[in-house]
């Protein structure tokens, strides 16, 4: 389990087709650590788990299940990724709940400054329209953000300056692609619902 507020920006240093598989190292930088191996680590919000440790160099292996639902195999070295350790007994959840399984990929239609922050605009999945609420919760690359408006092709973030220079988002351009994790909370509520009657789990 995560919250959404990235501690760390890392930096790719390999990446290595590894049979449907790919295996991808990661220079964690500043991310607090202990870190040992089989601890979780949000990849831009994508939950992996740590296999080889080598000082601040962690390895990954990325399964066909995560390339095929992440753009995490277009990777190449040199790449950035936001970086949040597992939540921890007694760390505060100053974002929201976040799990680190991507429910789809959306696309950057609006960018930001990556200094300044500003109207960060981005195109969301159908499928995860329906969890959109204004003023609601939303990940994106494992960022916890509130959605401030919404439209039928797109919903608005206000980015502020911290969070553009300290993520990944502030270097997003118009078509780069965002994780796109929706509020867990959301998707309880629409299934229990679904259990009662009162709704259906697909639309």
């Amino acid at each position: 389990m995560f919250t959404g507020l990235v501690q760390a920006v890392g930096t790719v240093r390999d990446t290595v087709a590894m049979g449907d598989g790919r295996r991808v190292l990661v220079d964690l930088g500043s991310l607090r650590g202990p870190f040992r191996i089989g601890d979780s680590i949000a990849l831009s919000g994508v939950c992996c788990t740590v296999v080889e440790l080598a000082g601040t160099v962690a390895s990954f292996h990325l399964t066909a299940e995560t390339l095929a639902r992440t753009w995490l195999g277009s990777l190449l070295v040199g790449d950035r990724l936001n970086l949040e350790g597992a939540l921890r007994a007694g760390d505060p959840l100053g974002g929201h709940l976040v799990q680190g399984h991507v429910d789809g990929v959306g696309r950057v239609t609006g960018p930001i400054d990556p200094q300044a922050g500003g109207e960060l605009w981005v195109a969301v999945p159908p499928g995860l329209r329906r969890y959109c609420v204004e003023k609601g919760s939303i990940t994106l690359d494992g960022v916890s953000l509130t959605l401030a408006e919404l439209r039928a092709d797109a919903v608005r973030i206000a980015v502020i300056p911290h969070t553009a220079q300290w993520t990944t988002l502030g270097g997003k351009r118009v078509g780069d692609p965002l994780h796109v994790e929706a509020d867990v909370l959301a998707k309880y509520v629409e299934s229990m619902l679904a259990a009662r009657g009162l709704g259906t789990a697909n639309g």
